[in-house]
C-alpha cells in the first residue's frame, strides 16, 4: 500500500510538471517572435511577427529610452469566439483586431495617406476637413459618407461612437492626451511618424498602417518604390561642387520656429544639395529663436524657403508689410525666396508617402541644371507684387 501511494504521488508530480512545461511553452510562444522587421529608416517603430499575431512597439520620441505604446495586431478570424485569447493578448499590449474596417483619422496627412493606399472606404470620419486638399475626401465629407468630426483637439465623441469606430489614428504631442476619446475604449494609434529624422523614416511607417488595414504587400511596395526614387534623386546631388545656403520659414508672433538640422526637413534640404545655415541644430524638433538670432546667422543666405497657408499667393510686398526687416535678408534683395502654399498645393498630402517629389522640387530650385525637365509642384518663386 505504501509503495502504491508513492507511485501515485510520483505520477501526479510528473503530470503537474508536464502541465507546467506545456503552459510555459504556450507563454513562450508569445515571448519569442518568429521574426522582427529590419526597418531601414524609421527609428520610432519596431515590428515583430509572432505565429498568430504581430506586435508593434512605438518608441517615445521625446524620451527615446522609453516605450510609448505597444500594439498587438491579431486577425479578427483568430479572435472570434475566443474571449480567453482576447484577454491573453490584451495583456501584451493594446489589442487591435485586424484588418481595420472603420477608422477615424485626425490629421489631413494620414487621411491623404489612406486615400493613396486606396483605403478611403475604411475611413468613417476625419477632423478639420478645412485643411484637407483632396477633392475626393472633401466630396465624401460633403455627402456624409465620411463624417466631419470637428477639431482634433475636441472631436465629436458621440459621432465617433455612433460610427462604430474600430481605431482612431492621431498624431501625439508631448505632454498632451486625447481628452474624452481616451475613455471610449477604442484603440488610439499614435502616428508619430512626423518625429522621424529622415523623410523615408516617415514613409516607412506605412508598413505599420499596411498591417492595420490588411494591405501589407501594397504598403511595402509603395515604400520600396518611394525609396528607390528618393535615392536616385539624392545620388544626382552627390558630386556637386557648390552648395547654396538656405534659411527656412519665417517668424510667427515674437519668435521664429527654426527647424532643426536633424529633422526630416533639414534632411530634405541637405539631400537636395543645399547647406542649411542652422546645420548645428541637433534634434528633430523646431527651436524657437528671435528674429535677431535668425538674421545674424542667415542674413547672407542664398535662398529663403517658407510654407504658408493663404487664399492668394504671398508676395515680396506682403512680407515687407508684415515685417519690414525681412527686406534686409540677402535672399529678399536677390529675389531668391520660394514659398509653398499648403492650402493650395498637396505638400502635406505627399510629405509622408512621396518625399521624393518634394525633394525633386528642392533640387530644381537649388540646382536647376540637374533636373532641366522638372516642373515645380510645391514651392514657387515669390511674386514681386
Amino acid at each position: 500500500m505504501f509503495y502504491k501511494r508513492i507511485i501515485i504521488l510520483l505520477v501526479s508530480i510528473s503530470l503537474l510538471l508536464s502541465s507546467a512545461s506545456c503552459g510555459h511553452r504556450g507563454t513562450a510562444a508569445f515571448d519569442e517572435p518568429q521574426s522582427v522587421d529590419s526597418l531601414l529608416y524609421a527609428n520610432g517603430l519596431k515590428i515583430a511577427y509572432y505565429k498568430d499575431f504581430t506586435k508593434v512597439t512605438l518608441r517615445d520620441p521625446w524620451d527615446t529610452l522609453k516605450t510609448r505604446k505597444e500594439y498587438v495586431l491579431a486577425p479578427k478570424s483568430l479572435l472570434n469566439g475566443r474571449p480567453g485569447l482576447t484577454d491573453t493578448l490584451g495583456k501584451l499590449g493594446i489589442l487591435v483586431p485586424t484588418p481595420v474596417e472603420k477608422a477615424v483619422i485626425y490629421t489631413s496627412v494620414h487621411a491623404a495617406m489612406a486615400e493613396q493606399l486606396g483605403l478611403l472606404d475604411k475611413v468613417v470620419g476625419v477632423c478639420e476637413p478645412e485643411y484637407i486638399t483632396s477633392s475626393e475626401i472633401l466630396r465624401r465629407v460633403e455627402n456624409q459618407t465620411i463624417a466631419d468630426l470637428g477639431q482634433s483637439t475636441s472631436p465629436n465623441v458621440e459621432k465617433i461612437i455612433n460610427l462604430n469606430t474600430e481605431v482612431i489614428i492621431a498624431s501625439p504631442f508631448e505632454n498632451s492626451g486625447y481628452g474624452a476619446a481616451e475613455k471610449l475604449g477604442i484603440p488610439i494609434i499614435e502616428a508619430a511618424d512626423y518625429m522621424e529624422s529622415h523623410p523615408l523614416g516617415r514613409t516607412e511607417w506605412i508598413r505599420f498602417y499596411g498591417l492595420l488595414f490588411g494591405c501589407r504587400q501594397k504598403a511595402d511596395s509603395v515604400f520600396n518604390a518611394t525609396c528607390s526614387r528618393y535615392d536616385t534623386l539624392k545620388n544626382v546631388c552627390k558630386q556637386l561642387q557648390t552648395r547654396p545656403t538656405v534659411i527656412l520659414e519665417r517668424k510667427w508672433g515674437q519668435t521664429w520656429a527654426v527647424p532643426s538640422a536633424g529633422s526630416y526637413v533639414g534632411c530634405l534640404h541637405r539631400d537636395a544639395g543645399a547647406d542649411y545655415v542652422f546645420a548645428g541644430l541637433t534634434g528633430t524638433s523646431s527651436v524657437h529663436m528671435s528674429f535677431e538670432q535668425v538674421f545674424e546667422k542667415g542674413c547672407d543666405a542664398d535662398f529663403w524657403l517658407m510654407k504658408y497657408g493663404g487664399n492668394r499667393p504671398l508676395t515680396y510686398d506682403d512680407l515687407k508689410r508684415e515685417y519690414l526687416p525681412y527686406s534686409e535678408f540677402n535672399a529678399f534683395k536677390t529675389l531668391n525666396i520660394y514659398a509653398c502654399n499648403t492650402l493650395v498645393t498637396t505638400y502635406y498630402d505627399d510629405i509622408t508617402l512621396h518625399p521624393d517629389q518634394i525633394l525633386a522640387d528642392l533640387i530644381y530650385i537649388y540646382h536647376p541644371e540637374l533636373l532641366p525637365d522638372h516642373r515645380l509642384k510645391y514651392y514657387f518663386p515669390l511674386q514681386s507684387k
